[in-house]
């Protein structure tokens, strides 16, 4: 009797023991898994977090990569700087370095001055007001000038013009052919203003260094592509179709605005200094076509 009492007493004691430990260890079991899934949510947050993100970067990266490339040349479009039997001449875009004076009256300027020519003037204007002129004013009028040109869009239309056709029957052969780019007659693209303006030859001037330094294109307003030129790329006309090759010349389009000021040197005793007035703005586009480049492109029938 005292044994089966003992050992039923002691059976309760680790029936105990093995219920508490049991609980014991599926609370653990449970931290343990609440500790992953926490885990695993940190984990999946964190992924999202970084793929959040980088479509943004890979966006930013192409935005980028598109803006550096806004006027890249396309493959269809060819330099003929070699080819041409027209030899074009660029105009003549060098910098006009300003004198000290010229230097100084245009830094202290409230209006930005890009025309060569008046600087030009600047550079061959002598002022020498005596250092002893003590209460001396005077007023220089120097004319009407076009002092500025500030771009507001640039767009090119690789496209502009069309100068050539060559064309190749192939539709009774037996086998493929190529098509080349011949030229068949001399042709001449002139870029133009769009608006009427006074000073237009200063105009063109400044709008064509602002496109320069703007596209790395090389624009002008006006190129020739000689009767006879070739391009060595060749196309292929498969048997049964009629192939056309359309040659053009590419050109920038380019808007924004002149501005306009009456010049004066003001004198004030020995001090010197560059006065605009009666400044004025006006809108003006202008179309400039590549110098020595054709697009072209090659459709079947």
């Amino acid at each position: 009797m005292q044994i089966k009492k003992f050992m039923q007493k002691n059976n309760s004691n680790v029936q105990c023991i093995f219920f508490n430990g049991m609980k014991k260890l599926i609370q653990n079991d449970k931290g343990c898994v609440l500790m992953k899934i926490n885990q695993y949510k940190l984990l999946f947050a964190t992924i999202l977090l970084v793929f959040s993100f980088f479509p943004l970067t890979i966006y930013a990266e192409d935005e980028k990569q598109t803006k550096k490339n806004k006027y890249a040349m396309p493959k269809h479009v060819f330099s003929i700087t070699k080819e041409n039997t027209y030899k074009n001449t660029l105009e003549d875009q060098s910098s006009i370095e300003p004198s000290e004076l010229t230097k100084e009256l245009i830094d202290g300027s409230s209006i930005e001055i890009t025309n060569q020519n008046f600087i030009k003037q600047l550079n061959e204007t002598a002022i020498s007001p005596s250092p002893i002129s003590f209460g001396y004013r005077g007023m220089v009028y120097l004319g009407r000038w076009a002092l500025d040109y500030e771009s507001t869009e640039t767009t090119v239309n690789w496209e502009y013009q069309q100068i050539n056709t060559n064309e190749l029957n192939n539709v009774g052969g037996n086998r493929d052919e190529l098509l080349q780019y011949v030229q068949q007659g001399d042709r001449e693209v002139l870029g133009v203003l769009t608006s009427k303006i006074s000073e237009p030859d200063d105009v063109r001037q400044m709008i064509l260094s602002t496109v320069k330094q703007k596209t790395r294109l090389p624009v002008s307003f006006r190129t020739k592509i000689g009767n006879n030129t070739k391009k060595e790329n060749k196309y292929n006309v498969p048997v049964q179709k009629y192939g056309y090759l359309n040659g053009y010349v590419p050109a920038v389009h380019e808007q924004g605005k002149i501005i306009f000021g009456e010049a004066y040197i003001q004198l004030k005793g020995s001090k010197k200094s560059l006065v605009i007035k009666n400044v004025t703005k006006q809108e003006i586009g202008a179309w400039m076509p590549l110098h020595d480049h054709i697009s072209l492109h090659v459709h079947m029938k």
